[in-house]
């Protein structure tokens, strides 16, 4: 099966430096959106947005405690086109 159309859209969605910026705040730890918002310095209603966007592609997880949703990489995969991607422009 062909899926260079959803290899596209994937690296659409890590096209964006926000997203990234994200992805990496969450490499070590599950964070909460005001976590990643402080963090990052980015507003709530933008990490909210971005994180929406990272789950629906897959590269996120989440889970409730309560009335607070932590956010954490979707799977070891996520880590290592992370880690290939940095890897790659470093050298």
């Amino acid at each position: 099966m062909d899926h260079t159309y959803e290899l596209a859209e994937l690296y659409k969605v890590l096209g964006d430096s926000n997203r990234i910026r994200i992805l990496y705040s969450l490499m070590d730890d599950e964070l909460c959106v005001g976590d990643i918002a402080g963090s990052l310095g980015l507003s709530q209603s933008l990490v909210s947005h971005q994180l929406r966007t990272l789950k629906d592609a897959k590269l996120v997880k989440n889970r409730r405690e309560g009335k607070t949703i932590f956010y954490s990489l979707d799977d070891e995969h996520v880590r290592m086109i992370l880690a290939m991607g940095l890897q790659h422009v470093e050298e």
